[in-house]
């Protein structure tokens, strides 16, 4: 299958436990982040080109949760959705996608905090998956409907939609370094911190049955990335999408280009640098 992306150029990393359960409140200002490695400044989507603004990502785990952070780099930070499940999209926000065998979460936040979330399953592991069994995802459910992706055809062929699905136990938390929605004031950005439950992520891990949490050398595929909302003018030479590990294409649904993630049983303060 071809992909838009070669795969010797998909960002690979480690991501290390931590021995403590982390505060979920967006600072980011724990021991345990301020040991973690952090990825590259993220890219273009499309080209793979160096983006206007520096924006990092890091990745660590216990038993329990799956904890993201992101440190964003803006100078005038802005947000006006509030409500859960808003088209965060249409914002500048950061976005999530965990990918399993034959589904794949996605997660949005912007500078309040608000969340947009969906779960993807694909056709041809719909019924071998049993999910016509589980609440909420059936074909016919609130908030579910086809989706093809948007702007790649992707050779497994279709998926199902579901934008009224909330992964449970979903925690996270926004810090905002300047004034939010003041253009009069240049802000240094933004920080998320998202803890995923393991358990919440059973649909995503349904398909191959991998282990919830994983075992120690565990890989999977993640996506990590920013949207601007400079969408209809951008600047040259950029997408208003940025990313981890570039896509090749305007689209996140992609999980065969997702950064490879590898689960260490290693303490991350035990890392050497």
């Amino acid at each position: 299958m071809a992909y838009p992306w070669p795969d010797e150029q998909v960002a690979r990393y480690t991501a290390y436990r931590v021995d403590a359960p982390l505060t979920i409140d967006g600072n980011l200002d724990e021991a345990a982040w301020q040991q973690a490695l952090r990825s590259p400044r993220f890219v273009d989507l499309v080209s793979g080109a160096r983006a206007v603004h520096d924006t990092r990502a890091a990745v660590l785990w216990d038993d329990d949760y799956l904890y993201l952070g992101y440190w964003v780099e803006e100078p005038v930070v802005a947000a006006q959705l509030t409500e859960r499940d808003s088209l965060v999209y249409t914002e500048n926000d950061v976005e999530l996608f965990v990918a399993g065998q034959d589904a794949y979460y996605e997660l949005q936040l912007n500078a309040l905090g608000t969340v947009y979330e969906a779960l993807f399953i694909w056709d041809d592991g719909y019924e071998a998956g049993g999910y016509a069994a589980q609440p909420g995802l059936r074909r016919d459910a609130e908030g579910a409907r086809r989706w093809d992706g948007v702007g790649f055809a992707h050779p497994r062929g279709g998926r199902t939609g579901f934008f009224r699905w909330d992964l449970p136990g979903l925690r996270t938390g926004v810090q905002v370094d300047g004034v939010l929605n003041d253009a009069s004031v240049r802000d240094r950005g933004w920080t998320v911190e998202v803890a995923v439950p393991w358990a919440g992520l059973e649909a995503v891990a349904r398909g191959d049955g991998r282990s919830l949490p994983p075992v120690d050398g565990d890989v999977w595929r993640m996506d990590f990335s920013r949207f601007n909302t400079y969408r209809e003018a951008p600047p040259a030479a950029d997408s208003s999408g940025w990313a981890w590990s570039a896509h090749g294409v305007w689209d996140s649904h992609v999980p065969e280009v997702f950064p490879y993630i590898q689960f260490s049983n290693q303490l991350v303060g035990e890392v050497e640098a």
